[in-house]
């Protein structure tokens, strides 16, 4: 019986790149398949700000004619609308940035360059990545939204037009989109990518991740802009020995519907069973109180790192975020140094808070993406984890009846990247095959 060949815009990007790397296929190829899918597509889920096929192309045919360059070597790639790019138009999905070009390349896609990666286009952002909604849709269901702000990176890789993208999180920005989406969302150990050429929001707060369809890509592309090989993970890789998982509901597990209370509590049952050791984990008092924080600092520094826009543009800014900047300016100075002490304070913390767990398993939204498309989403189960700079990874777990689908978030220590990747890849694995038995 004859199979037919897989569509090369399906491949993950582990996959394609071993396909370049021994030649059976080519850059080109690829990357046609998925401007060809992006074209077939974009009409419906306008996950794209900016798309140069002729660009995109140019890009792929010079990757076939050298050696390869690095870990992404020929893979297509699609950036995010607040990261600067010296080629590409740069708006930070505001109408006061149309037709902005920046003269030089954020550090991060100069180095997805560097590592032979073929940058597609720019993928839609919110309004500088804070919470008015811009064009995209949810590929599930058109009539949801996909999250947000990194709703484009998000929904382009859930509709296998890119199978990597650039995201960002200032509160729940990459994990949430990456939930509400189905695919896999990394957001690092604050600043372990760096952030310079990305639209400023809090330096606090501030974090540049990845979005794929499966851990070991979301990790290639990290590892391939850092330097740090130890974030690879071997696909075919048994459990980390002794896994050690602790269930951590948060004091905003009220706010979970049915859909994840399903979820994480499959998922305990089914990780035990699969050989994890797992327990609850139970967060102390002070932590209830990070929320709240991680708003007072996400505000205050959004206000003073739109200045320009505030007083220069106003007339230009969504309603929304007047409000949120309006907010932002009514911060004082002693409610924003509370609000750092409390995040040092519970960073310190975190080894005895984790202790003997290697990672924790959380909720990355209430539940599935909700109807409509005037808002993003509550960010409320990611606006902790962000304040404490710690690395999460959404992994898509289960679905709605209405095939709508729902994540999980793996959370590890401060810099212990490496291990949270590892984990997080073998829980999407297990609960992955345990949906197919």
């Amino acid at each position: 019986m004859k199979t037919t060949p897989k569509a090369l815009h399906t491949l993950s990007a582990t996959e394609a790149a071993r396909l370049i790397a021994t030649k059976a296929i080519t850059s080109e190829a690829l990357v046609r398949d998925c401007l060809d899918r992006i074209e077939s597509r974009e009409g419906d889920v306008q996950a794209w700000a900016f798309i140069d096929r002729k660009h995109a192309l140019a890009q792929a045919r010079a990757a076939d004619a050298r050696p390869a360059a690095g870990l992404l070597h020929g893979l297509p790639v699609g950036v995010k609308d607040l990261i600067d790019t010296v080629d590409l138009p740069t708006s930070y999905g505001s109408p006061i940035y149309i037709g902005h070009r920046p003269a030089w390349d954020a550090p991060c896609v100069a180095l997805t360059r560097a590592a032979g990666g073929v940058i597609m286009g720019k993928t839609v952002s919110t309004e500088f990545a804070v919470m008015n909604p811009n064009k995209t849709r949810n590929p599930h269901d058109l009539r949801h939204t996909p999250g947000g702000s990194s709703s484009g990176s998000a929904a382009a890789v859930a509709d296998f037009m890119v199978p990597l993208a650039f995201g960002t999180q200032t509160a729940g920005s990459i994990i949430r989109p990456s939930a509400y989406c189905g695919v896999v969302g990394y957001k690092p150990t604050h600043g372990m990518i760096n952030r310079v050429g990305v639209k400023a929001l809090s330096d606090i707060l501030d974090t540049v991740g990845t979005i794929a369809r499966t851990v070991p890509d979301a990790a290639l592309m990290a590892a391939a802009i850092t330097g740090r090989r130890n974030l690879l993970v071997d696909e075919s890789a048994a459990a980390p020995s002794g896994l050690r998982i602790g269930i951590c509901r948060t004091h905003e597990w009220g706010q979970a519907l049915p859909e994840t209370v399903e979820a994480l509590e499959s998922a305990a049952g089914r990780l035990d069973t699969a050989g994890a050791r797992v327990g609850d984990l139970d967060l102390p008092a002070a932590f209830g109180s990070l929320v709240a924080a991680q708003i007072d600092v996400m505000f205050a520094q959004q206000a003073a790192s739109l200045a320009w826009e505030r007083l220069m543009h106003w007339d230009k800014i969504s309603e929304s975020l007047r409000g949120i900047l309006e907010a932002g300016l009514k911060v004082t100075a002693e409610r924003f140094d509370s609000a750092e002490g409390l995040a040092r304070d519970c960073r310190r913390a975190l080894n005895d808070v984790f202790g003997d767990c290697d990672v924790l398993l959380a909720p990355s939204a209430p539940g599935a993406a909700p109807e409509g498309l005037g808002k993003t989403g509550d960010p409320v189960f990611n606006r902790m984890w962000t304040l404490l700079h710690v690395p999460c990874v959404n992994v898509p777990v289960a679905a709605t009846a209405a095939g709508l689908p729902v994540g999980l978030q793996v959370i590890g220590r401060l810099g212990d990247d490496a291990r949270t990747l590892a984990a997080a890849d073998w829980v999407h694995r297990t609960l992955a095959d345990a949906d197919r038995q």
